[in-house]
This record gives structure tokens, sequence and C-alpha cells, in this order.
């Protein structure tokens, strides 16, 4: 798949299935040619305790948790900036061999307490590079400055119209893949 350029946000109320989505996005496109990484709740029983990422390969590690102590807090949990930025960003990076679409689940409060995440997000977003992407509906700094993007087509899932939007991304995608 060889992809031109599209910068694709995908936002809604948490719970929407904004990652959901966008794995079965990835599914659909089959794309081996993708980086990036999505996250998922750390759950006992019916209890969230944090967040995991993981890229795309199965690597994954803690993003948030509530054991984690620290000056770096979203309400209740803790964030590991500093293992986020080691592992993480470096699947961000433009030069990455052979990347040609970036996935980041998601651009929200934990992940902007980084200021290399937040460098790296910026360089790709300025790129000629695909991003596919989820978004906190609320925020500042780089979370409204991406939505505010000209270039960027923004999608807002909800429970009703969830397939439907799925396949309007893929469409995008695949337009792009057809003129390449």
């Amino acid at each position: 798949m060889s992809l031109k350029s599209a910068k694709i946000l995908v936002t809604g109320l948490p719970g929407c299935g904004k990652t959901t989505a966008v794995m079965q996005i990835i599914e659909r496109l089959d794309c081996q040619k993708a980086a990036g990484f999505y996250t998922e709740e750390i759950r006992e029983g019916s209890t969230r305790k944090g967040f995991r990422w993981i890229e795309l390969d199965g690597t994954s590690g803690v993003l948030a948790h509530i054991d984690i102590k620290g000056r770096f807090k979203v309400g209740r949990y803790g964030v590991d900036v500093a293992g986020f930025e080691e592992q993480v960003v470096p699947m961000l990076d433009l030069e990455r061999e052979g990347t040609e679409l970036f996935i980041i689940d998601e651009i929200g409060k934990m992940e902007c307490l980084s200021g290399r995440f937040v460098g790296a997000a910026r360089r790709l977003f300025e790129s000629d590079k695909s991003v596919l992407a989820t978004v906190a509906q609320k925020g500042g700094g780089l979370i409204s400055e991406v939505k505010r993007d000209p270039d960027v087509k923004l999608f807002t899932l909800k429970r009703g119209s969830f397939d439907k939007t799925i396949a309007e991304i893929l469409e995008v995608l695949s337009i792009l893949k057809r003129q390449s």
C-alpha cells in the first residue's frame, strides 16, 4: 500500500469506540507500512487501574496507573512520561524507514504531558506522511491545534454511526491508495 498523504482525526466521547475504530481500519487496510501505537485500559475486575500503550507489533508498556507516583498526573493516574518518551515517541519518527501511515491513539492529556510526543506529533502533521489519530474531544494545546488544522479531516464517532464513519475513513484512505 502506498499512500500520498492524509491527516485523519477521530474524536468522540470517552468510550465511544475510537480505539476499536482505528484497529478495525488498520485491519481492513492490511497496511504493512504502518507504525504507531494504540492504548487500552488496564483493569482489575471491573475497576480501571490505568492505561497501557501497545505498539502495532504487540510490544506494550504502562502509560498511566493509579500506583505510579510522581509529578505527572491526570486525574487519579500517575503518568510514566519517561517510559512513554523512551518507548513510544521513537515510533513516530518521520525518518522511520518504509512507514507510510502513522497511527496515534491517542492525542490526549496523558500523552501531551510529553514534550517529545507533542513535538513528534506536530512534525507528523506538518509532513507529507499520512496520519490516522484519535484525539480527545476537549483540551487545549496540541489537542485543539490538530483539530483546527485545515489539512485535517475530522470525524466524530457516535455509537449510531460507527460503521458509517469507519467506511468513510476507509474511503478516504482507499482514494489515496488509488492515486499513488
